[in-house]
């Protein structure tokens, strides 16, 4: 393999490949005057001079989508139990897409790209107005104006990893499977094949409006392509036959697909209510359709951490220590 020394400030660095001493000129940390050398060179040269270096590779192109289909296909595998992490395999010129912060790792050759919207078609279409829209329908299903693209640049496979925000389990969902579209909780979407519209969906009905909590505002995933959601604890899936009906708690519902009714209802007892621990309200769910639930919704979680956590000037109680208090009691 080629060994590349670059000379910096007067100090010759190296060895690098090629490959990095062109991505070194395409950052900024070489220039067309930085001078390098190789083995059978007579002399160290400008790198604006070499050919090798500066000849403009070309670009990737992405493999032809199946008839009809839209969204880029790529491969996948989970690993983890209650911590996951997902690894997508990424051939020339494929991406995938992800909210700002997930990513866990990556090879070599894979750009990111962070944009207004979600990277689909439509929103790229557009005109900045559209844009900015778009990115405010996210901000309001609780996800941030930007998402990150990441596209394999290089020859044979890439691979990008994303990180689970809190214990649970990734969910894979094809959505061509599921009519092009599901909806699902406000934050559990982890990432997805460019070309998925991320969007927001917003409950018309009046108790689902004053009441819904967590569930008012959720997330429309729209395309052909494969989707990765996270949700706490253990998943449940559920298939509601016709005018079949099913309650749980709001921050139970992970994703639904968009046959099945959605509403809030009244506990309808008041001490039920006060003292049961549930609340007010929970969520009717009524089919044909399939459901996700989630055993532990991230609200449930925060609110225990809360709890135990020091608050107004408390102090740690100290369980697993055998002194206790007593070990904190010099830090005051």
């Amino acid at each position: 393999m080629e060994q590349w020394f670059v000379a910096v400030r007067g100090r010759s660095q190296g060895p690098f490949s090629r490959a990095e001493v062109t991505a070194g000129m395409a950052a900024g940390r070489f220039t067309r005057e930085t001078m390098v050398w190789r083995d059978g060179f007579a002399e160290w040269l400008p790198l604006g001079q070499v050919p090798e270096l500066t000849a403009q590779p070309v670009a990737p192109t992405p493999p032809p989508a199946a008839p009809g289909r839209r969204a880029h296909e790529i491969d996948y595998e989970i690993f983890g139990n209650e911590m996951q992490f997902i690894e997508i395999e990424l051939d020339p010129g494929e991406s995938a897409v992800s909210e700002a912060g997930a990513m866990m790792y990556m090879s070599d050759y894979i750009e990111m790209e962070t944009i207004f919207g979600d990277g689909s078609d439509a929103s790229q279409s557009g005109g900045l107005l559209d844009r900015m829209i778009g990115a405010g329908k996210r901000l309001i299903s609780g996800e941030g104006l930007f998402t990150t693209i990441f596209t394999f640049t290089g020859q044979g496979k890439g691979k990008v990893a994303f990180g689970a925000p809190y214990p649970g389990k990734i969910i894979p969902l094809d959505l061509k499977n599921f009519g092009n579209r599901l909806i699902c909780q406000k934050d559990a979407f982890l990432c997805a094949a460019k070309g998925v519209a991320i969007g927001v969906a917003l409950q018309k009905k009046i108790g689902v409006a004053l009441f819904g909590g967590e569930g008012f505002i959720m997330q429309r995933l729209d395309g052909d392509g494969l989707v990765f959601v996270h949700a706490g604890g253990t998943i449940v899936e559920k298939e509601l036959q016709a005018g079949e009906t099913l309650r749980v708690d709001t921050g139970c519902l992970v994703a639904l697909t968009q046959t099945v009714q959605y509403d809030i209802e009244f506990v309808g007892k008041v001490k039920s209510a006060l003292f049961g621990g549930e609340g007010f309200f929970f969520t009717t769910l009524r089919g044909p359709g399939h459901v996700w639930l989630q055993s532990l919704p991230f609200s449930r979680l925060a609110g225990r951490i809360w709890e135990a956590a020091p608050q107004g000037g408390g102090q740690a109680r100290g369980e697993g220590s055998v002194l206790g208090g007593i070990a904190t009691m010099f830090e005051r």
